[in-house]
């Protein structure tokens, strides 16, 4: 668990599958997926995968509780991928829309980045953020990433940001 002046960040868990179907059904946050919206079979196995991808790499998304009322409003965490043929973190986060720009997802981030970095000792963090998604572009420069990168996966343009452990 990590713990923030106004979060709670904690191990997604199974029973989160209802209020994560808020965010990934709310058009506003699937935008930037450019992505059909959940139903309830499609944030199960979302979840699933999110779970057992935590259980092989000992780290993965974390539920982001809002510590005024309880309410589960995004996720933020670090995701195992391969980029450039090397093995990477991906620093990424979704938010309700009605929790937008006020600041929780620089939180969260900020504190899902000192986690990997000073608990799990990872040397590097990657962002990959869709090319014209300004509002996830100042999260990652606020936290200290760097632009180093644009490429095209899944037919759409992404930017590259990362940031190496010695940096912060």
């Amino acid at each position: 668990m990590i713990e923030t002046p106004r979060l709670l960040l904690r191990p997604m868990q199974p029973e989160d599958v209802d209020e994560l179907l808020l965010i990934f059904s709310d058009p506003k946050v699937m935008a930037s997926f450019d992505g059909a919206l959940f139903d309830r079979p499609h944030m199960e196995r979302w979840l699933q995968r999110n779970l057992e991808h935590q259980a092989k790499f000992g780290y993965g998304l974390f539920s982001v509780i809002l510590k005024a009322s309880g309410a589960l409003i995004g996720d933020c965490g670090l995701e195992q991928m391969e980029m450039d043929g090397a093995p990477a973190a991906e620093l990424g986060y979704d938010f309700r829309s009605d929790f937008w720009h006020q600041g929780y997802a620089t939180e969260a981030a900020a504190a899902v980045r000192d986690y990997a970095f000073e608990v799990l000792r990872l040397p590097r963090l990657i962002s990959l953020i869709r090319v014209g998604n300004s509002a996830s572009q100042r999260v990652a420069e606020r936290l200290g990433l760097k632009r180093i990168s644009e490429f095209t996966r899944y037919g759409h343009n992404y930017w590259q940001y990362a940031v190496e452990a010695k940096a912060c």
